[in-house]
């Protein structure tokens, strides 16, 4: 593994049936309303409204930011279709790579896993991995624990949907203003 490689492994726990959690983490338009902490927009991908298969959406252009202040652009292209079991990626751009989403029923709820193995391409990220490794694996488990808390939320307010105000809203971005695009 180089010195800007990475390997990722969360896990989650959330109240939900595995189709709830796909029907929300298969559609990444719709993650800057719910993942607000991680995900600053989402936009369709130049040729994104070609379908390849049922079951698997167009590719989209991300911006994101964790803890540290610094910001990502990067491509996510779903590579396999959506189902209740899980699905695969890859990713293009800032951060180059697989991933995937593994959901798993227990009881009331799922245990999702998210596999990722990225190569940092962001020049400031590639530079600085040999020294800040360990703060950028630091800052991913972050977004995740804000992932795995916002899903929890965005669950409970699909099943309270004619009950708005009775889920609290998700955690915000840290910066609350809008970074300057990085170069």
């Amino acid at each position: 593994m180089g010195r800007a490689d990475y390997e990722f492994r969360s896990v989650w726990r959330v109240a939900g049936t595995a189709e709830e959690v796909a029907d929300v983490l298969g559609d990444a338009t719709t993650f800057p309303q719910w993942w607000p902490s991680v995900y600053l927009g989402v936009q369709a991908a130049p040729g994104a409204g070609i379908s390849t298969a049922p079951g698997i959406p167009g590719p989209v252009a991300l911006h994101t930011k964790g803890w540290l202040p610094y910001t990502l652009r990067w491509t996510m292209t779903v590579t396999e279709p959506v189902t209740a079991r899980g699905f695969a990626l890859t990713t293009r751009g800032d951060l180059n790579g697989t991933g995937r989403w593994t959901f798993e029923q227990d009881g009331p709820e799922t245990v999702i896993t998210y596999d990722w193995r990225v190569s940092a391409a962001k020049p400031l990220l590639r530079r600085l991995s040999w020294l800040l490794k360990p703060a950028f694996a630091a800052n991913h488990r972050w977004a995740m624990a804000r992932g795995e808390e916002s899903l929890a939320l965005e669950l409970r307010r699909r099943r309270h949907a004619a009950q708005p105000g009775a889920v609290p809203p998700p955690p915000p971005p840290r910066f609350r203003r809008a970074p300057r695009r990085d170069p």
